[in-house]
């Protein structure tokens, strides 16, 4: 699978571009590789959905902060891909104006004039994951209700899909264009068509499984792929999973918004997780091995003979896998000692006849780390 490239390479800014210089560099990009203008390169329409794609992103504020923070796998990890031609297509009006040259175009090679593929809602659901799914990746199998073409009239609406006939009104570019005398000379303006509201075409007979409507509301089942170290509030896309529009064009996408659940013993601290470990007096004085959670089972760890409460352990590389890259965490064991609040008179007077041994003493030496200290450590 090839490795897509940076989105401001691809489009030739830096991340500082403002928003009207990325749509001019789109713009520019669009008009260079358009299939229509390059029949003779096989690499046209690549580099013409690429250059689409990076739009798409870099002129979303949600989705450049998500792409300048966790790049192409922050975007799509769920197996999203690219738009398809004619979703691209579909929004050049918004880019090059209805007079572009390339704007009316909603197919390859000038096909019918004026009228846009039509695109559905996007779908938008929230998904919880343990702390185990998000440090290691995770396959899910998703329930969705989602409108599907109708597969009795192929989504048209029409009776048997063939019960259709072009609009009078729009001669079926799904567009009107009015000519305005000015002092300025002739203006001409578009306007969806009233008639067939944008379709180019009318259902003379309607189907009897959706109605007219083209499409049916069904549950569907929906495998994606969460990859490793995804966070709170990371939303994740499946393309063309969303809705399909009434009566033909192309789907919407699925939309993953990340929850994660609260583990019981492990906390996350970006691709560290932490564990307060409580021992007693007399193993922190003596020594002792214990058994520690882990995002992978459980660990054995030895506490030297005189740990110190506050002293932190550290597993290698025991944490969350990082998004988009190749390193992983650690896990971050901090030492608590557990000081008794109830004795009995016998553990009292145990204790009594050692507080003044001299071996009781706090006697920190230079090599004892103060708390400001071990945070230094702790966040290097």
């Amino acid at each position: 699978m090839a490795t897509k490239r940076d989105y401001y390479e691809v489009l030739g800014v830096d991340k500082n571009a403002s928003p009207e210089e990325v749509k001019k560099a789109y713009r520019k990009m669009a008009i260079k590789h358009h299939p229509d203008k390059n029949p003779d390169d096989p690499t046209a329409e690549d580099k013409f959905k690429e250059a689409a794609e990076a739009y798409d992103v870099l002129s979303d504020p949600q989705k450049k902060a998500r792409y300048d923070q966790f790049g192409h796998q922050g975007m799509n990890g769920a197996g999203g891909g690219g738009q398809s031609m004619d979703d691209i297509f579909s929004q050049f009006g918004d880019i090059f104006g209805d007079d572009s040259p390339f704007g009316s175009f909603f197919g390859r090679g000038g096909q019918q004039q004026g009228r846009r593929v039509r695109r559905g809602s996007d779908l938008r659901i929230k998904l919880k994951l343990n702390l185990q799914e998000i440090a290691n990746g995770v396959e899910k199998k998703i329930k969705v209700k989602r409108h599907v073409s109708c597969t009795t009239c192929g989504g048209n609406g029409s009776k048997n899909g063939t019960a259709v006939t072009t609009c009078n009104t729009c001669n079926g570019s799904g567009q009107v264009r009015k000519v305005v005398n000015t002092m300025l000379g002739q203006m001409v303006s578009t306007s969806t068509c009233p008639t067939c509201n944008g379709e180019g075409k009318m259902v003379t007979d309607r189907c009897d499984t959706c109605f007219g409507e083209g499409r049916l509301l069904q549950e569907d089942v929906i495998p994606i792929k969460i990859p490793a170290g995804v966070a709170e509030g990371i939303q994740l896309s499946v393309t063309g999973k969303g809705n399909v529009p009434p009566r033909g064009g192309v789907a919407g996408d699925l939309l993953i918004v990340v929850e994660e659940e609260e583990d019981d013993n492990l906390k996350r601290d970006g691709n560290n997780v932490v564990f307060d470990l409580h021992v007693n007096f007399v193993d922190a004085t003596l020594g002792t091995s214990v058994e520690v959670p882990t995002i992978d089972g459980r660990a054995r760890i030895t506490l030297e003979p005189g740990t110190q409460g506050g002293k932190i352990l550290r597993l290698k590389g025991k944490g969350i896998k990082e998004l988009n890259g190749y390193g992983r965490g650690d896990q971050l064991i901090h030492i608590n000692i557990w000081t008794p609040k109830t004795l009995s008179s016998e553990e009292r007077s145990i204790l009594e006849r050692l507080r003044n041994s001299p071996n009781f003493h706090p006697k920190p030496g230079k090599n004892e780390k103060g708390f400001f200290d071990k945070m230094k450590d702790f966040f290097h």
